[in-house]
C-alpha cells in the first residue's frame, strides 16, 4: 500500500474495477499518509476521515455487487475549501467564515459523490481565493522545496496532488489560481471554459471571472475529473447548456493536423531561460508526434497592463461578494484582501462598465489569435520562486515581493476571455524545481487541449517524477 499514493487515478480505477484493490484499504492508506505527511505540508484545511470511510465502504459494496459508476468510483480525491460540503466547514481561507458549515453540497461535490468518488477532505487556500493568506490560516508548503512558493489560491490543491495526498483535486481560477499552483507544484491543471463547470455552491471571488476545474498528476486523470464535474446545471444561471464532449474517448487520437500557435516574443519576454528551453524542447516532441507550428501574434500588453485590466473587475465583484462581512468585520480580514475590497467599494458602476468595455476589447484581440490554431503554447504563469512567509500574509505593499514574480500575461487573458487552458509539467531545473507549460484553447476546446497534453505525456515522463515526501 505504501507505493500506491503516486499511481494515476486511471491505473487505480482499473485495479478497483477488477477487484484487485479495495477502496476501503486504499482510503485507509491515504488517510494514514495524510496524518503522517500533511502536518508538514499543511495542504488540508479539514480532513473528512469519517465521511471518506463511509464513501469507501459504499463504493466497495457496490463494486463487489457489480455496480460500477465509472473511473472515479472508490477513488480518494479532495476539494478546495471554497466548495460547499454538507455538514463540513467551508471556510474559504477566511476568518469571517471559520464557523460556516453549509447544509448542502455544492454542485461539483454532488457530482463527485454521484460518481462514487471518496472525499478525503477540504484543501487550504489563500484568503477568499485572492493572492495572500489570512494571518490566522496556514500556508501550504511546496513539497519539492519548502523554500518555494506553492502557488496562489489553489495552493493546497497543488500541494496535495503533487505530494500524493489525493489522486486529484478541485481548484478554482480567477486570475491564474489553477495555473500558478500547477506550475509551482509540477502538476496538471485544467481551467475549463467559463460556465462549463457549475459554480453553484462555490464561494465567489469575482463571479464573472471565477472558473472551477480539476488538478491531477496526469492529463488523463484531469480529463476523467472534468467529465464528471462538467455540464449544465440549471441551478447556476451562468452554466453553459452545450453538451460536454467525451474527452477521454479522444485522448488517444493522433496529433496529425493539429496546429500549435507560437509567438516567440510573447513566450520568451521576461521568462526564465531554462523554462523557455524546456518549452522549445516540448514543441519539438509535439512536432515529432505530428503537430504543426504556426506563428501567431498575441496581444502585447505587459504583466501590469493585464493586472490593471483585471483588478478593477475583481475588486468591484469581490466587494459585492463580501458585503455581508465587509466592512462590518474588516478587522478579521488580512491586509491584502482588505485593501482590494476597499478598492472595490470605491469603484462606481460607470467605472466598472468602462472596465468591462476594456475587457471586451482586449478579449476580442486575444480570441482572434486563438481562432487561428488548435492551441497556443506558452508558460503556465512563469517560474516557481523562493518566497518568505511574511509577505504572503502581508498587505498590498508587502505582497509586491510576491506579485513581482507573477507573469500575468500568461494567466489573466484566458480568465478575461473565459477560454480554456491546460497546464502540463515539461521539465525540471538542476535544483529539481518543476517547469510547466500551458496550452491556450478556443472556447469549449477542452477535449483538444487534453488530447495534445496526453500525447505529450505519453511521449515523455516528467509527470512520473515526484517529490521525495
Amino acid at each position: 500500500m505504501d507505493e500506491l499514493h503516486y499511481l494515476s487515478l486511471a491505473d487505480l480505477a482499473k485495479r478497483i474495477q477488477s477487484k484487485q484493490l479495495s477502496p476501503v484499504e486504499l482510503t485507509t492508506a491515504m488517510l494514514q499518509r495524510i496524518e503522517v505527511v500533511d502536518p508538514n505540508l499543511k495542504s488540508y484545511a479539514t480532513v473528512t476521515a469519517d465521511l471518506a470511510m463511509q464513501q469507501a465502504e459504499a463504493a466497495e459494496q457496490a463494486i463487489q455487487a457489480g455496480r460500477n459508476l465509472g473511473p472515479l468510483h472508490g477513488i480518494p480525491v479532495a476539494v478546495k475549501d471554497l466548495c460547499y460540503t454538507k455538514g463540513v466547514p467551508t471556510m474559504g481561507g477566511l476568518e469571517v467564515r471559520r464557523d460556516f458549515v453549509p447544509d448542502v453540497d455544492g454542485s461539483v461535490v454532488e457530482r463527485l459523490s454521484a460518481a462514487g468518488a471518496v472525499l478525503l477532505g477540504k484543501l487550504n487556500l489563500t484568503e477568499g481565493a485572492l493572492s495572500a493568506y489570512n494571518p490566522r490560516f496556514p500556508i501550504p508548503v511546496n513539497p519539492w522545496d519548502s523554500s518555494l512558493w506553492s502557488g496562489v489560491s489553489s495552493s493546497g490543491s497543488g500541494v496535495a496532488v503533487a505530494a500524493g495526498l489525493c489522486f486529484a483535486a478541485i481548484g478554482t481560477d480567477t486570475g491564474g489560481s489553477i495555473r500558478y499552483p500547477a506550475m509551482a507544484n509540477g502538476v496538471v491543471g485544467l481551467k475549463p471554459t467559463w460556465g462549463r463547470v457549475s459554480r453553484r455552491g462555490v464561494l465567489a471571488l469575482a463571479e464573472s471571472l471565477d472558473h472551477v476545474g480539476p488538478m491531477a498528476r496526469t492529463v488523463e486523470d484531469a480529463a476523467a475529473m472534468f467529465e464528471v464535474i462538467a455540464g449544465h446545471d440549471e441551478r447556476d444561471p451562468t452554466s453553459l447548456t452545450e453538451p460536454v464532449e467525451n474527452v477521454s474517448e479522444q485522448l488517444r487520437d493522433e496529433l496529425s493536423g493539429v496546429t500549435l500557435g507560437v509567438d516567440e516574443e510573447y513566450l520568451t519576454r521576461g521568462t526564465d531561460e531554462g523554462l523557455v528551453t524546456a518549452i522549445m524542447e516540448a514543441l519539438d516532441v509535439l512536432v515529432s508526434l505530428g503537430a504543426k507550428l504556426v506563428a501567431v501574434k498575441m496581444p502585447t500588453e505587459g504583466p501590469m497592463d493585464y493586472r490593471n485590466l483585471w483588478l478593477p473587475l475583481t475588486g468591484y465583484e469581490a466587494y459585492r461578494a463580501h458585503q455581508d462581512y465587509y466592512p462590518a468585520r474588516a478587522d478579521e480580514y488580512g491586509g491584502y484582501l482588505r485593501s482590494v475590497l476597499e478598492m472595490g467599494r470605491k469603484i462606481s458602476e460607470s467605472d466598472y462598465q468602462e472596465a468591462e468595455l476594456k475587457r471586451a476589447a482586449f478579449s476580442a484581440k486575444f480570441v482572434e489569435q486563438l481562432e487561428k490554431v488548435d492551441a497556443v503554447v506558452c508558460p503556465s504563469g512563469g517560474m516557481v520562486f523562493p518566497v518568505e512567509q511574511a509577505p504572503q500574509y502581508g498587505d498590498a505593499e508587502d505582497m509586491k515581493a510576491v506579485v513581482k514574480n507573477f507573469q500575468g500575461q500568461f494567466t489573466i487573458p484566458a480568465d478575461l476571455a473565459g477560454t480554456p487552458t491546460l497546464s502540463v509539467p515539461c521539465g525540471f531545473t538542476e535544483s529539481n524545481w518543476p517547469y510547466c507549460m500551458q496550452f491556450l484553447g478556443r472556447r469549449l476546446s477542452e477535449a483538444t487541449l487534453c488530447r495534445i497534453g496526453f500525447a505529450y505525456q505519453q511521449a515523455t515522463n516528467w509527470h512520473q517524477r515526484h517529490p521525495a515526501v
